[in-house]
């Protein structure tokens, strides 16, 4: 008890602090989200999310050896599609837009980790994560198109595979299409604890989708927690390789219990809202962005995360240089 014990005895200087620091960020830890979107020339800058844009198809080789300069290691794949239709068909043809842009990405930059996520809300025309029947996503026709849009990045020569669309069923449909399409050691990392949110607004501009309704009927309600576990441990059993929690900042307590009950690596999806409230705050003037920044990325490794996905970061890699 005070005076004998004195907490801020090991807060006295930066070396102190640094030697005792519990949790640290860096690169090994960071995914960078990526829009590709075909049929333009220029980067499209994203109003609502400043700094980010949609890169050119052509281009992308050109953004994956940029980011990889700024130390990113890995990457996320969204397609801007101009072929939409009504189940998504472009995502699941070998010469279509998902399958062009990991082709490009890998052949530019072999050395960087390419996710690719797996859904259909940017390729269909409704906005919607699968085949509508009756007004409603049908799950099971869902995930069988699911896994052949699996089958298609993984011949186009992903590294890991993100279903996104929070069907029942999705991980185990996606392991069984790959490993009998001959690639029974390509990873699943599981959207396994996806939130009907509020912050994904700046997403569906970046990413073209033009939504109509919401998707509460498969994405979870923000008010369950104890549902989120049983999600996430059902993906697990399905052979998820990787489990993640999305958003990120208001679901830090799901992040938390989770980590209590896993063993898989996990992941957090600091989404395009978070992105937008510390770049618009900063602007703003109300707080200093670089030290938001990191101080949010810290938040997620405290909580559990083992990976982090963040539009910032090539900004926090240069953050973390200019600290080493």
């Amino acid at each position: 008890m005070f005076p004998e014990t004195r907490l801020r005895r090991l807060r006295r200087t930066e070396g102190l602090r640094s030697l005792v620091r519990e949790n640290a960020v860096v690169m090994d830890d960071l995914i960078y989200p990526l829009f590709v979107e075909e049929g333009i020339d220029t980067p499209l800058p994203i109003e609502s999310m400043p700094g980010v844009s949609r890169e050119p198809e052509a281009a992308v080789g050109d953004a994956v050896k940029a980011a990889h300069a700024a130390g990113v290691k890995a990457i996320m794949l969204f397609g801007v599609s101009h072929a939409k239709d009504a189940e998504g068909g472009d995502a699941m043809r070998s010469d279509g837009l998902l399958a062009r842009m990991v082709r490009r990405a890998k052949d530019a930059c072999p050395e960087m980790t390419v996710f690719a996520d797996v859904c259909f809300c940017e390729y269909t025309d409704h906005g919607h994560c699968g085949v509508i029947v009756h007004g409603d996503v049908h799950n099971d026709r869902t995930i069988a198109n699911l896994g052949a849009q699996a089958v298609v990045a993984a011949e186009a020569g992903v590294d890991v595979v993100a279903p996104s669309g929070m069907m029942d069923g999705q991980v185990a449909a996606i392991r069984a299409a790959l490993d009998e399409a001959g690639h029974p050691n390509l990873p699943i990392m599981a959207y396994s604890s996806k939130f009907a949110s509020g912050f994904y607004g700046p997403f569906r501009e970046a990413s073209g989708t033009s939504l109509k309704g919401d998707r509460r009927t498969y994405q979870m309600d923000p008010g369950n927690g104890r549902e989120a576990l049983r999600e996430s441990l059902d993906d697990e059993a399905e052979g998820a390789d990787i489990l993640m929690v999305k958003p990120g900042m208001p679901y830090l307590d799901v992040l938390a219990r989770l980590r209590d009950h896993t063993l898989l690596p996990l992941a957090v999806y600091q989404v395009s809202g978070e992105y937008a409230m510390i770049r618009f705050a900063a602007e703003a003037g109300a707080i200093d962005e670089d030290t938001s920044i990191m101080e949010s990325l810290l938040a997620f490794k405290r909580a559990g995360a083992d990976l982090i996905l963040t539009y910032f970061a090539k900004r926090a890699g240069e953050l973390i240089r200019q600290a080493g």
